[in-house]
C-alpha cells in the first residue's frame, strides 16, 4: 500500500498542486524538444522539466557567464591594491587595534614591504606582488571599501559565497543558474575547481543550492585524468546499453516522484543521470588542452615547473590550467565557474591566511595566480569574450595593517583577519574599467569612504548578469528568500558602465 495515496489533502497542497499544474503545462510546452531521433544513444522521448533550461535576463545585459576567482584565506589589501602612504610612514608605531568585534589590544603598525605604482590611463595602484595583473588595471573596477560580519573563516566564507554566515542558504552560483539557467545542457551550469592542497573551511556548503532544487548546486571538476569521479561506465557496457539503463532508472524515479513532488532531489537525480551520460563525452573534450596553442599554454604558465623553494609552493601551472579550462567552459556556455586558490585547513601558509608571515604568504601565492589571471583577462578580450564574461576576484575578508602576535605565539610579521575594510575587483561584462571605488582609512583598517556590505557586492554581480536582486526570489519557509536577504542593499552603480 502506498501511504501517499491516503494522505489528507491540505489547503496548501491543493493550491500548490492545482496552481502549479497550469504553470507546468506552459513550462513543458516551452521546454519540449524533439528528443526521439532514431538513435538509441539519444535521450528518451519522455519530456522532463529542465531546471537548467536557458532563461532570459530580467534586465538588459551583455553578460552570459561569471568566473569567480576566490583567494581562500583572505588576501591582504594593503599589500596588493590598497596603497597606504600613511601606513608606510608610521611603520612600527603602536595603535589600539580592534582585532575581534569589541575586543581591542595594543598592536604595532606593519608597513607593506611591497612597492606600489600607478598603472595605465586610470592610474590605479597595484603592488609589485602582481606584475602581470598590473598591466590590466584599466580593465578593473577596484572596490576598496567592502565590509562583512565575521572575523572567522567559516562564517565569512559562507557569507561571501551564500549571503549569510550560517549554512543552508544557496550560493551565488546557484542563484545565478536559478535565474538564468545555462546555455550548455551537456556540461554542468555551475562548476567549482578547488586548490589541490584542499577545499575551503566549511566545505561544500560554499557551493550548495541550499533550499533550492539540488540541480542548482555546484559540480566539482578536477583537472586530473578523472575530472568527475565515478563518471565513466564499467568496462563492457556499451553506450546504447547504458542509455537503456539510464532510461529505466529515470522511469522508476519518475514513478517514485509522482507522489513526492516536493522532493527536489528526485528531479535533480533524473537530470543528473542524463547530464552524466552526456558528460562522458562533453567533459573530457572541455578539459582537453591538447588543441590549445603552445603560445596559449605558455601565457597561462601551464608548463612552468613546480618551485622547489617551499614545500607548499605550486607555481602558476595549476591555477593556470584551471583558468584556461574556465575560458573553455565560458566558450561552451557554462554559466558560473568558481576557482579556489589556497586550500586545506586555515591558519597555515597553504592558503592566503598570512598569520605566520605575510611576506612568505605573498611570495607563495601571488606568483601562483598573477600570470594565469593576467592571461585569462587577455585571452577573454582577444577572443571577444570579456564583454560577455564577468570576472570577480577576492576572498572572504582582508588583512589587518598591524603585525599579528595573537595567533603566532608572539612571533611578528603576519597579518590577522580584517572584515572591516577589504578589496574586491571586477572586470568584463558591464564593468566600468579603470575605476577605484570607496576607501579605507589612512592605515587601511576600516572602510570610511562609501562603505559597502558584501550584500551590495552580490546585488552588483546579479545586476551585471541582468538579474534584479529584489525580484530574484525563491519561496521557502513562508518567505520569498533572496541572495541579499532582508536588509536593504543596492548594486554599486558607480562601477557599472
Amino acid at each position: 500500500m502506498n501511504p501517499a495515496e491516503h494522505r489528507p489533502l491540505s489547503r496548501r497542497h491543493f493550491c500548490t498542486s492545482t496552481g502549479a499544474g497550469f504553470g507546468s503545462l506552459a513550462l513543458m510546452n516551452l521546454l519540449s524538444e524533439e528528443r526521439l531521433r532514431g538513435d538509441d544513444t539519444k535521450p528518451s522521448p519522455a519530456i522532463e522539466k529542465n531546471p537548467m533550461a536557458p532563461k532570459a535576463p530580467m534586465l538588459p545585459t551583455k553578460a552570459k557567464s561569471v568566473i569567480f576567482l576566490f583567494m581562500f584565506g583572505g588576501p591582504s589589501q594593503v599589500d596588493l591594491f590598497d596603497y597606504k602612504p600613511e601606513l608606510q610612514a608610521r611603520d612600527g608605531q603602536s595603535i589600539e587595534n580592534e582585532f575581534r568585534r569589541g575586543t581591542k589590544t595594543k598592536a604595532v603598525l606593519q608597513a607593506s614591504r611591497r612597492s606600489f605604482q600607478q598603472y595605465g590611463e586610470s592610474g590605479l595602484w597595484c603592488s609589485d606582488a602582481f606584475p602581470n595583473i598590473a598591466k590590466h588595471m584599466d580593465k578593473l573596477a577596484v572596490i576598496k571599501s567592502l565590509q562583512s560580519d565575521s572575523f572567522a573563516h567559516g562564517g565569512a566564507l559562507l557569507q561571501v559565497n551564500c549571503g549569510r554566515i550560517l549554512q543552508g542558504h544557496p550560493s551565488v552560483g546557484s542563484w545565478v543558474t536559478y535565474g538564468l539557467g545555462t546555455e550548455n545542457q551537456n556540461l554542468p551550469g555551475y562548476v567549482v575547481m578547488l586548490d589541490p592542497r584542499g577545499g575551503p573551511t566549511s566545505g561544500s556548503p560554499n557551493w550548495s543550492s541550499g533550499y533550492m532544487p539540488a540541480a542548482y548546486q555546484g559540480t566539482l571538476i578536477r583537472t586530473s585524468n578523472q575530472p568527475i569521479l565515478n563518471l565513466q561506465p564499467a568496462d563492457g557496457i556499451s553506450r546504447p546499453a547504458q542509455r537503456r539503463e539510464i532510461d529505466a532508472i529515470n522511469q522508476l524515479n519518475r514513478l517514485h516522484q509522482q507522489s513526492r513532488t516536493e522532493v527536489s532531489e528526485l528531479s535533480a537525480r533524473i537530470a543528473s543521470y542524463e547530464l552524466a551520460f552526456q558528460l562522458q563525452m562533453a567533459a573530457p573534450e572541455a578539459l582537453d588542452l591538447s588543441h590549445e596553442t603552445a603560445e596559449t599554454l605558455d601565457m597561462y604558465g601551464i608548463n612552468e615547473p613546480k618551485p622547489d623553494w617551499h614545500s607548499l609552493a605550486l607555481g602558476p601551472s595549476t591555477f593556470g590550467r584551471q583558468c584556461l579550462i574556465a575560458r573553455r567552459m565560458v566558450e561552451r556556455g557554462v554559466r558560473f565557474i568558481q576557482i579556489y586558490s589556497g586550500g586545506g585547513n586555515a591558519g597555515g601558509q597553504n592558503t592566503w591566511d598570512g598569520h605566520h608571515g605575510i611576506e612568505e604568504n605573498l611570495r607563495l601565492h601571488c606568483p601562483e595566480v598573477d600570470r594565469p589571471i593576467a592571461a585569462l583577462l587577455e585571452d577573454l578580450q582577444r577572443r571577444g569574450l570579456l564583454e560577455s564574461t564577468l570576472v570577480v576576484w577576492g576572498g572572504e575578508f582582508g588583512r589587518m595593517p598591524v603585525s599579528e602576535t595573537f595567533n603566532t605565539g608572539g612571533k611578528p610579521g603576519g597579518r590577522d583577519h580584517n572584515p572591516k575594510g577589504f578589496t574586491y575587483w571586477l572586470a568584463g561584462a558591464g564593468v566600468k574599467g579603470g575605476t577605484s571605488y570607496g576607501a579605507t582609512d589612512e592605515i587601511g583598517e576600516n572602510a570610511v569612504e562609501n562603505p559597502r556590505h558584501l550584500r551590495d557586492l552580490h546585488a552588483t554581480i546579479l545586476r551585471l548578469m541582468g538579474l534584479d536582486h529584489r525580484r530574484l526570489t525563491y519561496f521557502h519557509g513562508g518567505l520569498d528568500e533572496k541572495l541579499t536577504g532582508v536588509v536593504e542593499s543596492s548594486p554599486i552603480s558607480e562601477i557599472i558602465a
